[in-house]
């Protein structure tokens, strides 16, 4: 059998219907909504008419399993509070197309709580052994929401945890999420390797009070603490990192955050990335210090969240191999090696078993967004790329 591009590209529209939001082909999917419940409902039933046996673990990671041993694939099927069609969701249906078509056994998988509505790729965390599901259940998200009632919405379709020893990898299919291959021409990256990452939440308490009767001196105003350290922390990291290490403060909660109300307090998430673990270290020194320095100075309590963070991990040769033969075969001339910037699930998994990465462009580099987007043909060439690889590792195993 081969891959049938015309069901392949209809499914993945089909999975966008659930939570489309927005303009565009946007969707709003958040892990243990209404709509991931939902969507992932529907995902388990077309994985029975592919003939796989429909498993949900207690957390709701969805597995799609072939009889015996099989290669593992897919990706996760929950958004950003305001994310694209195709972030995750098009290595599930990829996943699935190549479960369907190949004379391979392969299995598919949508991990729950990639995006980290409670933490950092949540599901595929608590899987692989990383994150304990005890400790996870103690993790809210901004709405103070536990992770433990979050996923009883689930339980109705929760199973044991499947044993990952039936798999002999694991291959992720995923959009770039940036601008290189789209700036560049290119139709196919495959992954050397993935980042590591490290998140938390800092927050500085001072004294709230009235804006318009306290002197500037004599304030302790939180945003200007968060102010503070966010103009210092770029100057530190100066000489510390490099071109591909980035940072990121990306929520902030401010309270009260009233406009006659002089902030007593803020919290913030600090994130950063990088592909080397000794720099991720002496970055989360620099920010320790850096908050320690600014809380003294501005009379302001101190105080951080649980750190979250995976290490940088590199991809197995032989599958990596496997989805270089595809890419010459399929786009030759418009295929590269490629790092990824961005974290996956991919990561967790490799505490399990040998994994691999293959992307596709993102049209501008746009992703985490209501335009994020790509040419249905540059779909249709990474999954006919994962049909080579799938048929050459075969060929190897036989």
């Amino acid at each position: 059998m081969t891959v049938n591009a015309e069901r392949f590209l209809e499914d993945l529209h089909t999975l966008r219907s659930f939570g489309a939001a927005g303009v565009g082909k946007g969707v709003v999917r958040p892990a243990y909504s209404e709509a991931d419940i939902a969507a992932r409902r529907w995902l388990a039933g077309r994985m029975q008419e592919a003939g796989l046996r429909v498993q949900f673990d207690p957390v709701g990671n969805l597995f799609g399993l072939a009889e015996g041993p099989s290669l593992l694939m897919g990706s996760h099927s929950d958004s950003q509070p305001e994310g694209g069609w195709l972030d995750g969701a098009l290595g599930v249906i990829a996943a699935l197309e190549i479960a369907r078509s190949s004379d391979r056994p392969v299995s598919v998988v949508s991990f729950q709580d990639e995006e980290g509505r409670f933490g950092v790729t949540t599901g595929s965390a608590i899987w692989s052994g990383h994150l304990p599901l005890a400790e996870a259940d103690r993790l809210t998200d901004h709405a103070g929401v536990p992770f433990a009632a979050a996923r009883a919405a689930m339980t109705d379709l929760a199973g044991g945890f499947v044993d990952p020893a039936r798999f002999s990898g694991f291959v992720e299919m995923h959009i770039e999420q940036g601008p290189t291959l789209d700036t560049e021409g290119g139709q196919i990256g495959v992954v050397t390797d993935i980042v590591g990452i490290r998140d938390m939440v800092i927050t500085f308490a001072g004294q709230q009070n009235h804006a318009g009767t306290t002197p500037m001196h004599l304030r302790r105003d939180a945003f200007q603490a968060l102010a503070a350290f966010n103009a210092q922390i770029n100057d530190r990291f100066r000489n510390v990192v490099t071109p591909r290490t980035v940072w990121t403060i990306g929520h902030v909660s401010l309270h009260p955050n009233a406009s006659s109300i002089v902030p007593g307090r803020v919290s913030f998430s600090m994130q950063w990335r990088d592909g080397d673990t000794e720099r991720l270290a002496r970055m989360e020194e620099i920010i320790r210090q850096t908050a320690a320095e600014v809380a003294e100075a501005r009379g302001m309590a101190l105080s951080y969240g649980p750190m979250l963070g995976l290490e940088p991990v590199a991809m197995d040769g032989r599958l990596r191999m496997a989805l270089e033969q595809g890419a010459e075969s399929v786009a030759p001339g418009r295929w590269r090696t490629m790092p990824s910037g961005a974290l996956h699930d991919a990561t967790n998994v490799s505490r399990l078993m040998p994994v691999a990465m293959l992307f596709v462009p993102s049209i501008g580099g746009i992703s985490h967004d209501f335009a994020e987007d790509t040419d249905e043909a540059d779909l249709v060439a990474g999954l006919r790329v994962l049909d080579h690889a799938v048929a050459a590792l075969g060929r190897v195993n036989e």
